[in-house]
């Protein structure tokens, strides 16, 4: 059996680099881990990570980068290892999966330049920004005298054109769109090689998309979730993902037919029930504001063995931004028709924009790159193992 000495040099020797993906301390630990795990195989059925583990040898930087975003950091498998520190392996997977996740996030981000937002994308700087454009719009509502009143029944639009409000938030959105696509782009090039650089099929695609929507891999490998220290299995944060990203869906659904109902109807916003946009607004701010909050006590809870601590501050800001998001829209339902609407557009827009503006460099890219390695993983698994190929 190799010393721990060996399977350090090892990892060190095999874990080059492809593209964005280089071979930085933290993909030379997780290619050591790997190393241990693939010869334990224990953890086997928990997740997408050891499947795809069982089918290499070698672990390469575009491996590990591939691997870390198969993982979604349940942790059980933490709890299950025999080597987990304090033994002298120091096996924690979630933790150095954790790690390099955070540098594929730098190594992929478009413009390059710009990668190093993802360290600096913290709670402190996600709600300054939130109330630094929150207060322009209050400002400019005071210097119009709009902040506070104005006729009964006024709209939305009354307040803020909304033509204005397309001309602010569509580049911003069209910006994190085309630089989370090039990111996941690149990723995807670099990883295809390691998963046989086959293209999906449309059988493949229709799997990664079933595993994404339904959370597969939070389900524990039995359905009955992952498991705690405590050797508890739960569902919670399974739920709270849906809750958010569903409840998320649903507002910018409610969003994009208010648009339609603007332009081709001329119903200017608000809208009430049973109005579309309201049914489909009011079940996704529910939603997403129990989600968030689930997330953030979750989060709050967890064991300090998992994940990155450097990676905390941006989840904090990205939960952060949604409970704003979610709390001052239902809020401002709730003040439709009174003289506090306008204040509250202004509080609401300001969070809104904060999250779309932080949305290429922050906590929603893990969304993106798991979808993408989910789809790699689709191909790779209706192929013959090919256990050596690194990252050549």
């Amino acid at each position: 059996m190799q010393t721990l000495d060996a399977l350090i040099l090892d990892a060190r020797q095999l874990a080059s680099g492809v593209g964005g993906a280089v071979a930085t301390p933290a993909v030379t630990e997780a290619a050591r881990q790997m190393q241990i795990c693939n010869a334990c195989r224990y953890c086997e059925g928990f997740c997408a990570v050891f499947p795809a583990m069982t089918q290499r040898l070698e672990f390469g930087a575009a491996d590990l980068h591939y691997m870390a975003n198969l993982c979604h950091n349940c942790g059980a498998c933490l709890h299950a290892c025999q080597y987990a520190p304090p033994h002298a392996f120091a096996v924690n997977v979630p933790q150095a999966m954790a790690q390099v996740r955070g540098e594929t996030y730098v190594a992929y981000a478009w413009p390059a330049p710009l990668g190093r937002l993802y360290q600096r994308n913290g709670l402190v700087v996600a709600l300054a920004l939130a109330c630094g454009l929150a207060l322009f719009l209050l400002l400019a509502l005071a210097a119009n005298g709009t902040l506070w009143g104005g006729p009964a029944g006024a709209s939305f639009y009354s307040v803020f054109p909304h033509d204005l409000l397309a001309l602010v938030f569509a580049p911003v959105f069209l910006w994190a769109a085309l630089a989370l696509g090039v990111g996941v782009t690149r990723f995807l090039r670099d990883v295809s090689p390691v998963t046989s650089g086959q293209l999906p099929t449309a059988s493949d695609a229709v799997q990664a998309t079933r595993d994404v929507l339904t959370l597969k891999y939070l389900d524990g490998g039995h359905g009955e979730g992952c498991h705690n220290e405590d050797d508890a299995y739960t569902l919670s944060r399974r739920r709270a993902h849906h809750l958010t990203f569903y409840g998320f869906m649903l507002c910018f659904a409610a969003t994009s037919v208010a648009a339609v109902y603007h332009y081709a109807f001329g119903w200017d916003a608000p809208y009430d029930l049973p109005s579309l946009p309201k049914l489909l607004g009011a079940v996704g701010g529910i939603s997403l504001l129990l989600g968030s909050a689930g997330l953030l006590r979750l989060k709050l809870a967890r064991h300090p063995l998992h994940g990155d601590a450097a990676q905390k501050p941006m989840d904090y800001g990205f939960i952060a931004l949604l409970l704003w998001a979610a709390a001052t829209g239902l809020l401002l339902w709730l003040a439709r028709g009174t003289p506090a609407m306008p204040a509250l557009l202004a509080l609401h827009l300001g969070g809104v924009m904060a999250l779309f503006a932080t949305m290429a460099y922050g906590k929603l890219a893990h969304g993106i790159y798991r979808s993408a390695a989910l789809l790699r993983y689709a191909v790779e698994k209706r192929l013959p193992a090919k256990l050596s190929l690194g990252s050549e």
